[in-house]
């Protein structure tokens, strides 16, 4: 496996370095010290032509100013969480709001702002970045020193492995992600219309208009939801459907079923023959298809529209820490975190 580095940038006098990992079929994965954001990964087409299948650029300061959590470690608490507020252990909270009246992906200065160490491993069959952050306590208005190690992987069978460990010194809420978005058509101006999906989901999380979980989880029979058999995603795009007009499409948490020896979501592209499989411990994967994008902003020089690239986001539920029955972002001082989820790179005849 080959590990390469180059200069990304500069960001208030620190350099900002891309990291890329190559393997023998000649697929690669590059990301950034800021965010831990992936900026790139190069699979091939049904014809051999490797081209990158994520939205990205290759300019810093978009990252830095623009903020589209492209590729990026989202936390310490991916999602939304209702007027920013919490308690916790009897303590009340108060979080950033910095959307609207909500507290969103960590806050304004979340973990896709921060500049991380990173550690290289190779080894003939899989190549690492391991990645290290600790945020302070307080910081967004979180408590505790949480220390945050995110490890990539990419190994000799076309997966990428991110795998997620934390402590903490003080009682504190985590519920990490990562906001890669897909475009299996290796070309954004195409748009993800005709990509197709599978979940291992009979239910979503019904949403307000401010887009925080209702509480009820709704049966996906019958409605554009429902992926359970594969389908094109652009089904929900000018859904009548309430839930998809409210977001233009989706931006909706999914629940996992595991089932064993299937991937949660399958994403394809029938017409590059690429596809992605993804597998995680997580609860829910958020399914997001770029609503808000309008074309200003560039990947070497393409525009990018609404739809030009498409999420799968393995995390726990949005708001869990306000709404019984949306699983545990708790994290104690006596444990560490683990999560795993794994997207593995095939092509389709």
């Amino acid at each position: 496996m080959e590990i390469s580095i180059k200069d990304f940038g500069k960001l208030s006098e620190t350099i900002i370095q891309e990291y890329t990992l190559t393997n023998r079929q000649g697929v690669s994965l590059s990301a950034i010290t800021y965010g831990a954001a992936v900026t790139s990964i190069q699979t091939p087409d049904k014809n051999g032509l490797f081209q990158n299948i994520l939205l990205g650029y290759t300019d810093l300061n978009e990252y830095a100013n623009y903020r589209p959590y492209y590729g990026a470690t989202i936390g310490r608490v991916a999602g939304r969480i209702d007027k920013g507020s919490f308690t916790l252990e009897g303590t009340p909270y108060k979080l950033e709001t910095n959307d609207k009246t909500n507290h969103s992906h960590g806050g304004i200065n979340g973990l896709d702002t921060k500049i991380w160490t990173v550690e290289t491993v190779s080894s003939e069959d899989e190549a690492q970045l391991i990645f290290t952050y600790t945020s302070p306590h307080h910081e967004n208005g979180y408590p505790g020193n949480l220390t945050v190690q995110v490890t990539y992987t990419l190994n000799e069978s076309n997966e990428w492995k991110i795998n997620y460990q934390a402590t903490t010194d003080k009682t504190t809420l985590f519920n990490p992600t990562n906001h890669v978005y897909f475009n299996l058509s290796g070309e954004p101006t195409k748009g993800i219309n005709q990509h197709e999906l599978t979940l291992t989901s009979s239910h979503f999380a019904e949403l307000r208009a401010d887009s925080i979980p209702t509480g009820k989880l709704l049966p996906v029979n019958g409605t554009p939801f429902d992926f359970r058999t594969t389908d094109t995603v652009n089904k929900g795009f000018e859904s009548d459907y309430p839930q998809n007009k409210l977001v233009s499409g989706y931006d909706h948490p999914f629940i996992l079923e595991h089932l064993a020896n299937k991937p949660e979501a399958i994403l394809s592209d029938r017409a590059s023959g690429r596809q992605v499989q993804m597998v995680t411990d997580r609860d829910a994967v958020v399914i997001y298809a770029v609503n808000t994008l309008d074309g200003r902003h560039t990947d070497e020089g393409s525009l990018q529209e609404h739809f030009a690239g498409i999420t799968l986001e393995a995390q726990n539920l949005p708001n869990a820490i306000n709404q019984a029955g949306f699983g545990n972002v708790i994290l104690h001082p006596n444990e560490t975190f683990h999560s795993e989820t794994t997207y593995r790179f095939d092509t389709m005849l």
